[in-house]
């Protein structure tokens, strides 16, 4: 299953929100899974195999994506925010890293489907 890479912060000059300057930006999506706070920018990069899309984490938090589901109307997409099992002292802010998952086939006409969850490790 493809897994996404990350980086701590949104690249120089981009706003959370904003689509980075070689994205194509997705506006076919269904975020009806996140709750209201989180973001919803989502673009495609290259030939469309490249997906990326905004997460949240905060604190000790790190966020990754994975592709859940490729059909022919649309690809499943799951932001997950990992925290550490043991307790520790940990900031109280909020990012917005970009993340990339790569597909088998350019993402076209097909539906962006985000699901998030939170899982301790």
């Amino acid at each position: 299953m493809p897994t996404a890479t990350s980086s701590s912060e949104v690249p120089p000059g981009i706003a959370p929100g904003e689509v980075p300057p070689d994205g194509k930006p997705v506006t076919k999506l269904d975020t009806n899974a996140l709750t209201p706070d989180y973001p919803r920018t989502v673009w495609t990069q290259g030939d469309g195999r490249t997906v990326g899309v905004l997460a949240q984490e905060g604190g000790c938090g790190k966020a990754s994506a994975s592709v859940l589901e490729q059909s022919a109307s649309a690809v499943k997409i799951e932001l997950v925010e990992t925290t550490p099992l043991t307790k520790q002292m940990c900031t109280m802010d909020i990012r917005f890293p970009p993340l990339t998952v790569q597909l088998s086939e350019p993402l076209g006409e097909r539906t962006v489907v985000l699901t998030s969850r939170q899982e301790q490790k």
